[in-house]
């Protein structure tokens, strides 16, 4: 085995089989990974969401009763909203796919895109929370590599999740767990330690209100209180993840991803609102350096050494719950890439799978895109947090507002409920919508119109590709079309003696690509070839990954596609054969397939062809793959001849 591939193998594990009954069951998650491994970018929030609310309300501190109330019901009008997105497209996909599917494609494109800035904006923040959290507990000496430590940790997340999303998800839980189980302890603890304030949190929040509204009018107030709770919408980030990943959970599918929707909400909903409510309890004041967060469990545990004790490792497991926080950004990102891709918004090489059975270059995409957004703001939290939670509720209202379509549609068929349904996601529509326009608003001068810039430049871009990609695609149609032959049965099968010449073609996704250079081949060498042999090779994306059933009919299409071939050239009085393999990559499948084949047929040719376009340069490269070339590479090194015929498209 050469060097290179040891290490990869080292680094990354070895090679998992799709075809296996069994490999479904390995990858996919239970509920509890998926808490874990989706739920920590909300749960990771309520290390600086309910701290920016509350400090937002200034003097007025009782209205963060409301904050907390209001933060409570948000979580799980959101959670049951997404559950019925799971219900509906339990193959995953997400916000992105509700709006594609109930909005129309372009209202899917915006979503789609909101969420890939989102998700990079959650690795970007996560990642500069931590290392500041991290480095705060350092001399300042060390601040001047704190840049070159969150790049670092990018990489490592990185080169974690190329080994598999459940693989990741098990190395992070030691970490997530200890946050939830000690902020649930502190949290209780400092409500029971200040019981006695409890009875009187209610009676004087609304004496302040009374007071505020006589002094300012309702109009002032309302507005402070919703301006508070904007900016600690931050912590509903996060629960879209399970939707857009529904296709990687353990079967049932929707039961599973509703529990995983119910831990995130319980879990959620308990440390944002228990925290607020420490604040109310404690009062806590800022101090230079120090989160709120920190100050108020610096208050409940005294300045005891066991205290001082718990309040390190509790700061500790908030900025290891960033690190894993920015995981999830590994984990989701990538998924809507893929189906982005496969409705062609994207380069097709984004919906593909590696020997992990992870998307491998939708892993690095998201990375190198994180890690440019850090160098470009040197990793200030600040500037961050601006851009952070904006995209998120654009996908939210898209998502919800998609809902409300279709059990409006829903009414004259007799579907159970659908008019409590339809309320249900108005008024959680209402919610989000009325957070995302208070959040631009208030953000906007500070930074959220880079945001806006950042998702319309991916939108336009998404543009430009869809319209490659319908142009080439009507040109293949076409092709494909005016080459396909009628096939008239029964058939002679003409007996293949090995030793006479042998023309060996790959065939592709395109059944006209395959003819032309099949046609040519005959035209170019006349009687010379006595065999034909017929070489694809199935490959499994996002697309067919999607279960048992998806691999299976993937392999039926590439069998009848081969036999089609077969079929042409027997009908002609020509000796053919064929043979397929499957796999994640094309050339290795093919290559290898290659070098099998040619020990049968010592004397053989390989034949491909390869799209020329008319305004070839390294977009139209970077949308098409180099296939032909690759494998033409990779014959020689192993002593094959691979002719490449070019097929112009214009």
């Amino acid at each position: 085995m050469p060097v290179a591939r040891k290490i990869k193998q080292l680094l990354l594990g070895h090679p998992l089989n799709p075809f296996n009954p069994q490999i479904m069951r390995h990858v996919s998650l239970i509920a509890f990974f998926a808490w874990i491994g989706l739920g920590a970018d909300g749960l990771s929030s309520s290390c600086y969401g309910p701290q920016e609310a509350y400090l937002a309300l200034g003097s007025h501190t009782h209205f963060a009763l409301y904050i907390a109330i209001a933060t409570f019901i948000t979580v799980f009008v959101i959670s049951v909203g997404y559950n019925q997105v799971i219900e509906l497209f339990p193959s995953g996909g997400g916000g992105y796919k509700v709006a594609s599917h109930l909005l129309g494609p372009y209202m899917g494109l915006i979503s789609g895109a909101a969420l890939i800035v989102d998700y990079t904006l959650t690795i970007a923040v996560s990642t500069a929370s931590a290392m500041d959290a991290a480095f705060s507990l350092l001399p300042l000496t060390f601040a001047q590599y704190k840049l070159i430590a969150e790049v670092a940790l990018i990489f490592f997340l990185l080169l974690l999740n190329m080994r598999g999303m459940k693989e990741s998800i098990k190395f992070l839980m030691p970490i997530f767990l200890g946050f939830f189980i000690i902020h649930v302890f502190l949290i209780l603890y400092g409500i029971i330690a200040h019981h006695e304030s409890l009875s009187i949190i209610i009676p004087n929040t609304l004496a302040e209100t009374k007071q505020s509204i006589a002094t300012y009018g309702w109009m002032p107030v309302l507005a402070l209180i919703l301006h508070a709770y904007s900016l600690g919408s931050g912590t509903y980030t996060g629960l879209e993840a399970v939707s857009n990943n529904v296709n990687r959970l353990r079967e049932p599918r929707v039961a599973t991803g509703k529990w995983t929707m119910f831990y995130m909400a319980v879990s959620l909903s308990m440390t944002a609102g228990g925290i607020i409510l420490l604040f109310l309890l404690w009062q806590p004041h800022p101090v230079p350096g120090q989160t709120l967060n920190a100050v108020v469990f610096h208050s409940i545990l005294g300045d005891s050494q066991t205290g001082k004790i718990m309040l390190l490792l509790t700061l500790l497991f908030e900025a290891g719950l960033l690190f894993v926080a920015a995981n999830t950004g590994f984990l989701a990102g990538p998924s809507v890439l893929a189906n982005m891709a496969i409705d062609g918004w994207m380069p097709n090489r984004f919906r593909h799978l590696s020997t992990r059975l992870v998307i491998q270059n939708g892993l690095f995409l998201f990375g190198l895109f994180a890690i440019a957004i850090l160098i470009w703001c040197q990793g200030k939290v600040s500037l961050l947090v601006v851009l952070y939670s904006i995209n998120v509720f654009i996908t939210f209202s898209l998502s919800l507002f998609g809902l409300c379509v279709y059990w409006a549609k829903e009414r004259n068929k007799a579907s159970s409920n659908w008019l409590g349904r339809l309320v249900f996601s108005f008024f959680a529509f209402l919610i989000t919508s009325s957070i995302l326009c208070i959040t631009l608003i208030s953000k906007f001068e500070s930074g959220g119109w880079l945001t806006v810039i950042v998702t319309c430049t991916v939108i336009f871009v998404c543009l430009l590709i869809k319209r490659h990609y319908n142009r080439f695609n009507k040109k293949l149609l076409q092709l494909d079309t005016q080459l396909k032959q009628p096939i008239v049965h029964p058939l002679s099968p003409v007996t293949i003696d090995p030793q006479q010449p042998t023309a060996v073609i790959f065939v592709g996704k395109s059944p006209g690509v395959a003819m032309h250079t099949l046609l040519n081949v005959i035209r170019m060498f006349p009687r010379h070839f006595k065999n034909f042999v017929f070489l694809s090779a199935g490959i499994v994306d996002v697309e067919s990954f999607a279960g048992q059933t998806t691999l299976e009919d993937m392999r039926k299409q590439v069998n009848e596609n081969l036999q089609y071939f077969v079929d042409y050239c027997q009908q002609y009085g020509m000796a053919a054969e064929a043979y397929a393999a499957f796999g994640t990559d094309t050339v290795e499948e093919l290559s290898q397939l290659a070098v099998d084949v040619s020990k049968k047929y010592s004397n053989c040719i390989f034949f491909s062809s390869k799209l020329i376009f008319e305004k070839d340069n390294f977009i139209t490269r970077f949308l098409h793959n180099e296939t032909p070339l690759t494998l033409q590479r990779n014959l020689h090194m192993n002593g094959k001849e691979l002719v490449i015929l070019p097929m112009r498209m214009s």
